[in-house]
């Protein structure tokens, strides 16, 4: 069986602190070639970006990819709209439950699996201040207890 290789290029920080992510799915990125090398470079922003659906397809918005230096005329403008390749059935599947009040589709990472370029999108509910709060707190009180359990066995 071959060996499944991921190379991170982009990660979305942002989206687990604002949402909750309920679902995650995997889909492939309609890319032009200088796209494609500025990618392998890991010049990609995707702080911005959006899923949306249009005409029964799914599209990515607001994806920074950096244009390719040695690309000259056959880069892309770097903020295009790309589409996402993914099952008709995932689609309908997202389109339905982000119609519901308070959900979104986020991507969540770009990456290259097995030389071709993913990006894993989420269905994401927004969070409210308080759940913020709360995350922010617990993630406070194990970071005080992994301190403490460290200074426990120095002694």
């Amino acid at each position: 069986m071959k060996e499944e290789t991921r190379k991170l290029i982009a990660n979305n920080k942002k989206a687990y602190h604002d949402y909750f992510i309920e679902e995650t799915y995997e889909a492939g990125i309609s890319l032009a070639g200088t796209e494609v090398k500025s990618l392998r470079l890991g010049q990609c922003s995707i702080k911005e970006a959006y899923v949306g659906e249009k005409d029964g397809e799914m599209y990515i918005y607001h994806m920074h990819i950096n244009p390719y230096e040695k690309g000259n005329i056959f880069n892309k403008d770097p903020l295009r709209t790309r589409k996402l390749l993914l099952h008709k059935s995932e689609i309908r599947k997202l389109t339905g439950a982000a119609s519901q009040d308070g959900y979104t589709i986020m991507p969540l990472s770009v990456y290259f699996k097995n030389g071709r370029a993913k990006v894993e999108i989420g269905l994401a509910k927004g969070k409210k201040l308080y759940d913020k709060r709360a995350d922010i707190a617990k993630k406070d009180q194990r970071r005080e207890a992994e301190r403490d359990f460290k200074v426990r066995n120095l002694k």
